[in-house]
């Protein structure tokens, strides 16, 4: 018999620092069977916290994203439809490749001006008040701004758009996610069929989601209303969420390491290797959303029955001694490549170039108009549950 690691018991020191636990979970072994916090002690999943065997999990085609091959309906697939997270080969490969005809790389970097423009707008408007929470006014509204502007949600339903987000990615309880996955899923019903009634148009030109609409392979196939749905509600999601914390995660590491800050600002063409060494110390995404055994497996020699979930710690994974040398120390200077922080293998994250692109724009912007920056008062509390990492508020003054 397994033992089951009750995370609940570590209370709020694993909110705080889960890093600190995990640690002590590589010291036993790569794979563990526990329970998670919240889930009220009737929940048990196995958790894969070394760094070879989480890259290996990754993209292991027996652990899959698609609960319905094991005979379970994902609140997401119920209330929103099918994308790319829960979702496998062939129906993944599909939807990437229907998505990637619009969502391109060329696209992306073609908003760097806009990214540049809204950066400075932000900062023209918090700098002058000398002190502002970072996340309110900054890594919150920069990445939500662009991924509206990008998908075409009207400016009058982002605060509604973020409410209904932050629920769904680290819900304050079980019937609050519930809620949120459906107003969200209610609310782009109702955008597609309004971007689909009016059609193409100016107004309607760069808007990614209207493109998605009538994006056609060359054997007709195109993406259905419930799939066009699900695609919206993950790159909304996934297009925010993750650089908020990103952004966000990267101040606070920088301002409680000066030394490092020092260095950056020595070398302001460090950012590309600042952002990447967050990405690895301190990445948005703690824990890969669930995957399942659709056969029995082993992993690091722990056999996995059919049907188990299985949790992939990125964090964990970026921490590893036996992959980064001082894993916890935190080092611009350091080469982090190989990091697990968007994922790997055919779940790599769609986004990574354009969540890249503004935390770079963000840090490097930030740090120049604001050569002062320091902290100002501790810290928010860390968000709730396994799969985001990131602050609910960081004050700071110049």
């Amino acid at each position: 018999m397994t033992d089951v690691i009750d995370l609940e018991a570590f209370g709020e020191e694993f909110r705080r620092d889960p890093h600190a636990v995990y640690a002590r979970l590589r010291e036993r072994g790569p794979v563990h069977r526990v329970r998670p916090p919240g889930s009220d002690g009737d929940y048990e999943t196995w958790l894969v916290v070394g760094y070879e065997e989480a890259r290996a999990a990754l993209a292991d085609p027996l652990l899959v994203k698609d609960g319905e091959r094991i005979g379970l309906t994902l609140m997401d697939a119920e209330l929103v439809g099918k994308h790319l997270l829960i979702t496998d080969p062939p129906q993944h490969t599909r939807l990437r490749s229907l998505v990637s005809r619009a969502f391109t790389m060329r696209r992306v970097e073609g908003l760097r001006p806009r990214v540049q423009q809204i950066t400075d707008e932000l900062l023209d408007a918090m700098l002058p008040r000398g002190r502002a929470d970072l996340v309110e006014s900054f890594a919150y509204p920069l990445p939500i701004t662009v991924i509206c502007e990008l998908l075409g949600v009207p400016e009058i339903d982002r605060a509604a758009f973020r409410e209904m987000s932050t629920e769904v990615v680290a819900p304050t309880s079980g019937d609050s996610g519930y809620d949120a996955f459906a107003r969200l899923g209610g609310y782009l019903t109702e955008l597609i069929e309004d971007k689909r009634c009016a059609g193409p148009s100016p107004s309607t030109d760069g808007d990614l989601l209207s493109d998605l609409i009538r994006t056609t392979a060359e054997d007709g196939d195109r993406l259905s209303a419930e799939e066009l749905r699900g695609m919206a509600f993950l790159l909304l999601i996934a297009g925010h969420e993750t650089t908020v914390n990103l952004i966000t995660n990267t101040v606070h590491a920088l301002l409680t390491h000066p030394a490092q800050l020092a260095a950056l600002r020595a070398d302001p063409a460090l950012v590309d290797g600042v952002v990447e060494e967050t990405l690895r110390w301190e990445g948005p995404v703690e824990n890969a959303t669930y995957r399942f055994a659709v056969e029995p497996l082993e992993i690091a020699g722990v056999a996995i029955e059919k049907g188990d979930p299985v949790l992939i710690g990125l964090a964990s994974a970026d921490r590893d001694a036996l992959r980064y040398e001082d894993p916890d120390r935190y080092d611009v200077r350091r080469d982090p490549r190989g990091h697990l922080a968007f994922g790997h293998g055919v779940h790599y994250c769609l986004g990574a170039p354009l969540a890249r692109l503004e935390a770079r724009i963000a840090l490097a912007s930030l740090l120049e108009r604001a050569p002062a920056l320091t902290l100002d008062g501790p810290s928010g509390e860390w968000l709730p549950g396994m799969l985001m990492r990131g602050l609910r508020s960081l004050p700071v003054r110049w």
